[in-house]
């Protein structure tokens, strides 16, 4: 497949992702996602995560998101965090949640940078420490 025609599937991909068609979706994405397109794979984890356009595979959906996150791709980083704090797809660990947060908010996703805070003031999976979460409520933009 040329660089066009996967670019195309892509596109088209993510437009039917995005109207929510996600059969068409999964067809058109996840040969990009087995191939390593890190957006596509996010996609794809999030379809056979929740059953869209596919049967649920938690098994897949974990790969597929650890191998978006493991690139570098700060949303599926946040995505993994998730899936490591609730136990979806995955063994529950509180820890290996933090590290994802962690990563995904050094790229500036706010969101992780207010759950990784919320888990220092907790001390969930992480030692609890009321300043290090005051600095990353901080820092995701929250006046304190």
């Amino acid at each position: 497949m040329s660089d066009e025609e996967n670019h195309m599937d892509y596109s088209s991909g993510v437009a039917a992702f995005e109207a929510k068609n996600f059969s068409h979706a999964m067809r058109l994405l996840s040969p990009l996602a087995d191939a390593g397109n890190a957006d596509a794979q996010h996609r794809v984890a999030i379809m056979c995560q929740n059953g869209l356009g596919v049967v649920r595979n938690e098994l897949r959906a974990y790969k597929m998101m650890k191998a978006a996150a493991e690139q570098g791709y700060a949303i599926a980083q946040h995505g993994l965090g998730f899936m490591y704090l609730e136990g979806e797809c995955v063994e529950q660990s509180s820890a290996q949640a933090a590290e994802w947060f962690r990563r995904a908010g050094e790229q500036g996703l706010a969101g992780s940078l207010t759950t990784l805070a919320l888990m220092y003031q907790e001390g969930n999976g992480v030692d609890k420490d009321p300043e290090e979460a005051r600095r990353l409520y901080a820092e995701a933009g929250f006046d304190m």
